[in-house]
């Protein structure tokens, strides 16, 4: 067991991949001299030369572009884009090419591309850098959207999602780079495809992903205190959806509620509250509860930063109105 942090993690993962195989390349504004915006790929080019880490110009519809023809012709491309506001200027590459290849030649054409994003609140990095738009990916077919929330995670999904003949987007929290724990010294590729049980419980399902998993176990910590049992839900995968793990929980616990750093209209809040009320109504013993981000563009100041987000008493509170 060593300690880390999900920097090193995903870093980790990075070597990993490079070293493994040699069709794998990174490429991205600053990831290479630079070592990437958050010191992600640092030391990445001086271990393997710029053939395989390569920095580019300030225009993510063109690397992201030039990423899908990379794949198409055969390498195994890491495209890093400087935080997910920033991505929307590839939304185009993303959607109407990545996503749909597949499906418009009917099947002969793959675009095993993986696109790294930092994402999410945490660094008074204001409105342009800040936000958490994992849900606008996670409503387009033919991608397959992660969200790290562990350093397991952190460390294991690039793997399999190079492994992935589609497209891949990977959304790395901002908040968490610097955050360090144990990871076991045997930690290596993870299931991309499921979500995962991280505390159980008997009387509320609490759902969180990214950067809302911390402060959701954070709450299911205290609730226990005042002897409520819940169980915490990582979604990890936003797309496909683990519909399955989610179902399971609320008809052992009978109650949800859902926490997302997103906002809270059409977010994957919005969803899960949907697939549950679709597929579980009768399992509910109580209103499904969902704690989101509040509806405004991220403020920069600390305080207003984090009066924004879901915080460890809003799902506390959130919890105690669903048991009653």
């Amino acid at each position: 067991m060593a300690t880390t942090t999900f920097r090193e993690a995903f870093r980790a993962g990075l070597r990993e991949a490079l070293a493994a195989d040699d069709r794998v390349f990174l490429m991205g504004e600053d990831v290479g001299r630079y070592g990437g915006c958050f010191a992600v790929s640092q030391g990445l080019l001086e271990e393997f030369g710029e053939r395989r880490v390569r920095d580019t110009p300030l225009s993510e519809s063109a690397f992201v572009g030039a990423g899908i023809g990379a794949a198409l012709g055969g390498a195994r491309p890491v495209v890093e884009i400087m935080t997910v506001n920033f991505s929307l200027l590839a939304l185009d590459q993303i959607l109407n090419n990545a996503a749909t290849l597949r499906h418009m030649s009917g099947g002969q054409l793959g675009v095993p591309l993986v696109i790294r994003v930092p994402t999410g609140p945490g660094r008074q990095l204001a409105a342009q850098h800040s936000h958490t738009l994992e849900g606008i990916y996670a409503h387009i077919p033919g991608l397959r959207v992660l969200t790290p929330a562990t350093l397991a995670d952190a460390r294991g999904m690039l793997a399999p999602a190079l492994a992935d003949p589609d497209p891949v987007l990977v959304f790395e929290q901002i908040a968490l780079y610097g955050t360090s724990g144990e990871l076991p010294d045997d930690a290596g590729p993870v299931d991309i495809s499921r979500a995962a049980v991280r505390r159980p419980g008997t009387d509320v399902t609490l759902v969180a992903y990214g950067g809302s998993l911390a402060p959701t176990e954070a709450a299911a910590e205290q609730l226990a205190t005042d002897g409520v049992s819940a169980e915490v839900v990582d979604l990890r995968v936003l797309r496909p959806l683990d519909e399955a793990t989610v179902l399971a929980s609320v008809a052992r616990t009978h109650r949800l509620v859902v926490v997302d750093n997103a906002w809270r209209s059409g977010s994957p809040s919005a969803e899960i509250a949907a697939r549950v009320a679709e597929h579980a109504l009768y399992e509910l013993d109580a209103p499904i509860e969902r704690v989101c981000g509040v509806e405004v563009p991220l403020p920069y100041p600390h305080h207003l930063e984090e009066a924004a987000l879901p915080g460890v008493a809003d799902v506390v509170a959130a919890a105690r109105r669903a048991v009653g």
